[in-house]
């Protein structure tokens, strides 16, 4: 997922890795802690040395504790009162070629960038609850994330409104991203035919297994997937700042 959801602003640290981008998602915003601390400061050396780093940003520091996070780490930060936010379940399909059978891919253009009208959409469901900040806008965060790999941009509409979907090749893995249907749209199979289109595009380019991550409170987004074959193969919450 750090591959697949790329922060522009990566800097290494004794083993962790900071990334920034304005503010933008968490996920592109957050501290990614997958080794025991390599500087020689202890766990409480380098969380603070974290700290350090988002305050000079302007942004407030963000852990992504997943599986592989540092062991102690979820405890030290729940001493140091961070909160648990997004809980988020990590949801894999072991085979795209069971999920979207021959007879049911669906039509449609996989763009291999991100359009306005593409961007206006996830921007209106998901994108615009997160603020960017400083001299670069939200929206330009945003698509620098969203484009620092290659990847495969799905948009279908109807009468109702649109849904858009984002697809990266990893390997025999397609990593699903950005499922959003505008609210209008819902509860009428846009959200299972971006999905279809996604995994058929990924199957075309040599993926054998699919994975997106869902926050457990949506129920109806856990519920299509489940539906189209995915089943949830981890867990993973991110820790906020006082």
């Amino acid at each position: 997922m750090d591959e697949g959801w790329p922060a522009p602003g990566r800097v290494a640290a004794g083993g962790w890795v900071y990334r920034h981008a304005g503010g933008v998602t968490k996920r592109a915003n957050s501290v990614l802690p997958l080794v025991a601390d390599g500087a020689g400061t202890g766990l409480a050396g380098a969380v603070a040395g974290a700290e350090r780093f988002y305050a000079e940003l302007g942004l407030r520091c963000v852990f992504s504790i997943g599986p592989g996070a540092v062991p102690g780490l979820d405890a030290e930060l729940d001493r140091r009162g961070y909160r648990v936010a997004d809980p988020t379940l990590i949801m894999t399909a072991a085979s795209v070629w069971q999920a979207v059978p021959d007879g049911d891919v669906v039509a449609g253009k996989v763009a291999p960038g991100p359009s306005e009208r593409w961007l206006r959409t996830w921007w209106r469901v998901d994108g615009g609850r997160h603020h960017g900040e400083g001299a670069v806008p939200a929206m330009e965060w945003a698509r620098r994330i969203m484009t620092g790999v290659p990847a495969g941009y799905v948009r279908l509409e109807t009468d109702a409104g649109a849904g858009v979907g984002r697809g990266v090749v990893q390997g025999d893995w397609l990593g699903v991203y950005c499922m959003a249907v505008e609210p209008g749209a819902r509860r009428r199979g846009l959200g299972r035919s971006v999905l279809r289109r996604l995994l058929a595009w990924g199957r075309e380019r040599g993926a054998e297994r699919a994975y997106l991550v869902v926050t457990e409170g949506n129920a109806g987004a856990r519920a299509l997937y489940e539906r189209e074959g995915f089943t949830v193969a981890g867990r993973y919450h991110y820790r906020v700042a006082p």
